[in-house]
């Protein structure tokens, strides 16, 4: 089995974990973090289903006064829109809540990503839901990253990966965060 089949396998196996455990949590206390705290503009997404939750968080981001993005696919890839928190500000594409407005130009003043994943490992690798959206975004951003997960959906045993997998900076549950040491 080639690597695209094990984690194709695997988003399976964690998709269906997932909707079997899932028990709805806020990651509002994120925005208190040492490295949220201190950014200005945070970009995040808009979570669904089963994903952890991003509501409060967004809430919390915005009433603290930060710049808000959030993703809207273009193509292979995403580009980011200012998100004011007012819901006639979205749109649903394929079952996602996506932003109204014109993209930025300016990615470098992106200081945090918060990306989602199915799982992630001790070294920071990410499976997420399979389009590359993120691995292809990461680079371009130059910020501090975290990925949100439930509780146990951090892996003990490392993820497969490909050369263009992107590690985060940490990941959080709705109780901690671990920050990895990138290498």
């Amino acid at each position: 089995m080639g690597i695209r089949d094990e984690k194709s396998s695997l988003r399976t196996r964690y998709r269906h974990e997932r909707h079997e455990r899932f028990i709805d949590h806020s990651f509002e206390f994120l925005a208190s973090s040492p490295e949220i705290s201190e950014a200005s503009v945070v970009a995040s997404y808009m979570s669904y289903e089963d994903e952890p939750r991003t509501t409060e968080l967004s809430a919390a981001l915005l009433a603290a006064g930060k710049k808000l993005l959030l993703p809207r696919i273009s193509g292979l890839s995403l580009e980011w829109v200012e998100w004011n928190g007012a819901q006639e500000n979205l749109k649903i594409s394929k079952r996602i809540l996506e932003p109204i407005g014109p993209a930025i130009t300016d990615l470098a003043g992106i200081e945090i990503v918060i990306v989602p994943a199915l799982r992630i490992d001790r070294r920071g690798y990410r499976l997420g839901q399979g389009g590359g959206f993120y691995d292809r975004a990461l680079p371009q951003l130059q910020a501090w990253s975290i990925g949100l997960i439930h509780p146990d959906e951090i892996s003990s045993e490392d993820l497969p990966t490909e050369e263009w997998d992107q590690p985060l900076d940490a990941a959080a549950t709705p109780d901690l965060i671990l920050r990895f040491n990138k290498s």
